[in-house]
């Protein structure tokens, strides 16, 4: 029932059909970093040809924000990695389905936002948590079977490359015992940080 999901933009129900979802997503993306005060490709992470390929294939109407982006290098690159934002990109694309480039942009995308001090999904320009999942689910669907837990996302990525290194990020070995599980699990509330227009084809519920 409509009435039981989440009120917060649209609900992960009414999202447009796969082959809508990445113009959809994209869309909210670029729109929330072109606001930014860096460049878009150092707010997205992308270099200037991966920012083009992303454009001219979902969002060809938005090719002006291409101009004055010459070079993939340079204050017009991407920019420097933070730290641990090379082995996110990592982590992201051990779990991409298929070879397209989207999944390939996203991990860019996701390590770059990852930085910022929202929660993931208000830092991406989506309207809600759903909309998050959406695209993980369609573009890194082992990665949400790893998440089996539902932990927010950038606890999860957090956690998983501490393990790799050999570290125990977490005070207990087991999140229902742990004093910090509501950290980690409770609901990411908030608005999101533009108002979301709504899809295509799309009704307000």
């Amino acid at each position: 029932m409509v009435d039981s999901l989440p009120r917060t933009g649209w609900c992960t129900a009414m999202l447009p059909p796969d082959e809508e979802l990445d113009r959809h997503l994209f869309g909210r993306i670029v729109d929330l970093a072109a606001h930014d005060a860096r460049p878009l490709t150092q707010a997205l992470g992308l270099g200037r040809t991966d920012l083009a390929g992303l454009l001219g294939t979902h969002l060809p109407e938005r090719a002006a924000l291409l101009e004055g982006l010459d070079e993939d290098t340079g204050p017009n690159g991407a920019g420097e990695d933070a730290l641990e934002e090379g082995d996110l990109r990592a982590l992201l694309l051990e779990h991409r389905a298929g070879d397209g480039p989207e999944p390939v942009w996203l991990a860019a995308i996701v390590a770059r936002r990852s930085l910022e001090a929202n929660h993931l999904w208000q830092d991406m320009g989506f309207a809600n948590r759903g909309e998050l999942g959406a695209m993980f689910r369609r573009h890194f669907p082992s990665l949400v079977d790893l998440n089996s837990g539902d932990m927010k996302w950038k606890k999860f990525f957090y956690r998983q490359l501490c393990a790799r290194e050999g570290f125990l990020l977490c005070k207990s070995p087991h999140c229902e015992r742990c004093d910090d599980y509501a950290a980690c699990f409770d609901g990411e509330k908030g608005a999101p940080l533009r108002a979301a227009a709504p899809p295509s084809g799309l009704r307000s519920p």
